[in-house]
């Protein structure tokens, strides 16, 4: 289980593509289905974290997707999407099993919320090989394989874990990886929170949960992460966002398994792994005052630094070809691979966002690709002008004097994006063209959000209103 798998039903393909971009932009493995029978299709494939169906379909509505599901997989979460006007039906299905359920137009805070609690709530997914914590995580290098070696000692202690590197380098795998090689545990949820993301005021809340009342908006008792990661682990992702509040908290929970709801007088007691993530150095924090020495010290128990991409170059085939399956799977297309001239512009790159940077990568190129090999021109504009960068500056180097000033321009970046318009200019003209200037199905083919086509139409001066 790399992330959370998320399965959307719907047969209306514009809502499908933009709840997969959604749910994607907040880091889920997502497969879409038109309708019931595909989603069926997709489950008896592999094992799926939570099913988000719209209640009406042509032939079937909500209720029998769920009843199917339910008869199938009892124990899969499932929200129904509903109007207004199905709403009674949607609290009868509730009746019946299914976790929640959403009115349209959908509000992204509310879905974020109501797919937080839902996956909060499940039992985390046994791996298709019980005994192997590392199934579908990539790593041949030695610089992983040590890392590999560092988890499997420690799984099995009470030890609390602190997980550095760079953004993008895998933090939040390696730590399903802890929990799943932790043979007490690995029943127990696994609970995750990103700290950087939330202010101080709500990211306590969150943490500790609170008592109705504990301030505006508190109308009911709420749950924190520790309380649902009882007896399973909790990844405190950003750990360097806490407060120095917060921070105090924090250490009295690593040290006494104690701590209060905000709001509430009474104490709770908590049996948890606590695995910490950073793209910072913890201990230059300290040296600058901005982070305590002792609660450093509590998480600096085992400390794994995880490489970045440049320095694990043996990895990188081999993840791409990992991307290229699973992306190939999600969008229904079959990718046999890459070819030679599109593997070289990979290879040189000097990915600054590491694995997930090479993972959205993929999933574009897979996306907007036409053949059966990825291909240079399925790569970003970004890779494909550092390409012709390089070949450029070779022969700049050899122009005299006379003419270095034109041998410059020629290698300017700026000239180059210039030049790269035209065939991204073509493209877009060219799929504009074949949806009869639907900008809605434009953008969802070629793999963007509208806002993003409507920029590009303005930036490469496209007149929007063409038809």
């Amino acid at each position: 289980m790399e992330r959370s798998r998320i399965l959307v039903v719907d047969d209306d393909p514009l809502i499908r593509g933009s709840l997969y971009e959604l749910l994607r932009g907040w880091r889920y493995e997502v497969e879409m289905a038109a309708d019931g029978s595909e989603a069926m299709t997709h489950l008896t494939r592999r094992p799926f974290h939570l099913v988000i169906t719209d209640w009406k379909m042509p032939q079937v509505d909500g209720l029998t997707v769920l009843t199917q599901i339910k008869r199938r997989f009892p124990d899969l979460a499932v929200v129904l999407i509903t109007g207004f006007g199905n709403i009674s039906s949607a609290v009868e299905a509730i009746r019946e099993g299914a976790f929640d359920y959403l009115t349209k137009p959908i509000q992204p805070e509310e879905l974020e919320d109501v797919i937080r609690r839902a996956l909060s709530q499940r039992v985390v997914l046994e791996p298709e090989t019980p005994d192997d914590p590392f199934t579908g995580v990539v790593g041949r290098s030695p610089q992983m394989q040590k890392v590999f070696e560092m988890v499997r000692a420690v799984a099995n202690t009470p030890a609390t874990v602190l997980l550095e590197g760079e953004s993008g380098t895998g933090k939040r795998v390696i730590a399903q990886a802890i929990h799943r090689a932790d043979l007490q545990r690995r029943s127990k949820p696994f609970v995750e929170i990103s700290c950087g993301a939330l202010p101080e005021t709500l990211l306590e809340s969150e943490l500790f949960g609170h008592v109705r009342g504990a301030f505006t908006g508190a109308v009911r008792d709420k749950q924190g992460r520790f309380e649902v990661a009882d007896g399973g682990s909790i990844l405190l992702d950003e750990i360097d966002a806490f407060s120095p509040t917060l921070q105090v908290k924090l250490l009295r929970v690593i040290q006494d398994r104690l701590y209060e709801r905000v709001g509430d007088t009474r104490t709770l007691r908590v049996d948890v792994r606590v695995i910490a993530a950073t793209n910072r150095r913890l201990k230059e924090l300290v040296e600058q005052g901005t982070f305590r020495g002792d609660l450093y010290y509590r998480l600096n128990v085992i400390a794994v630094h995880l490489p970045p991409l440049r320095e694990r170059r043996e990895d990188l085939v081999p993840l791409i070809e990992h991307f290229i399956g699973r992306s190939s799977r999600a969008m229904g297309k079959a990718i046999a691979g890459v070819t030679e001239p599109a593997l070289h512009v990979l290879r040189t790159y000097r990915w600054p966002g590491n694995v997930r940077e090479l993972e959205n990568v993929i999933e574009r190129a897979v996306i907007l690709a036409q053949h059966a090999k990825l291909d240079v021109d399925d790569l970003p504009e970004e890779l494909r002008v550092q390409r012709q960068a390089s070949s450029m500056a070779v022969d700049d180097r050899e122009e005299d004097a006379a003419s270095s000033a034109g041998g410059r321009a020629a290698a300017d970046p700026a000239g180059l994006k210039e030049a790269l318009r035209v065939p991204e200019r073509d493209l877009i003209l060219k799929v504009l063209a074949e949806v009869r200037w639907n900008r809605s199905e434009a953008a969802k083919r070629l793999g963007i959000h509208r806002s993003t086509l409507y920029h590009k139409l303005k930036q490469l001066g496209i007149d929007g209103s063409s038809s």
